[in-house]
């Protein structure tokens, strides 16, 4: 079995896991900018001890490049657990992350995400250097 059979994808408007990527369509080469990645933008996600976004990974793959590059991996590892029972904690994790980076070559942003109960979720989005 390959990841590619377990990797879940579809329009984030009507589908609570999918990892949805903002940033500006157009970059200037070497400017930092900001990259907004998050699960439930439209459908919120629960997020509770019982069903919640585990972590998501950023990655860029620039053109004519054979591999990806990873931006950045995010944990969220509170989810109302407590001694008390489940969802009584004082903290819950939302699975937004927000990265500043610095490109010179168009390319591909990559974001994977992963629910405990519901598995891999993938989306990506085109980014053009200037």
């Amino acid at each position: 079995m390959k990841f590619e059979a377990l990797m879940q994808s579809g329009d984030w408007k009507g589908e609570k896991h999918i990892p949805v990527i903002e940033s500006p369509d157009e970059v200037a080469s070497g400017e930092a900018f900001v990259i907004t990645v998050s699960v439930g933008k439209e459908i919120p996600h629960p997020n509770t001890t019982e069903h919640h976004i585990r972590w998501i990974k950023l990655f860029f793959k620039g053109e004519d490049e054979k591999f990806p590059f990873e931006i950045g991996s995010y944990e969220f590892t509170a989810h109302g657990e407590h001694v008390g029972g489940p969802n009584t904690g004082p903290a819950y994790s939302e699975p937004c992350v927000t990265a500043k980076v610095k490109l010179n070559k168009s390319g591909t942003l990559l974001a994977m995400s992963y629910c405990n109960i519901h598995g891999l979720w993938e989306s990506s989005k085109e980014i053009k250097v200037k």
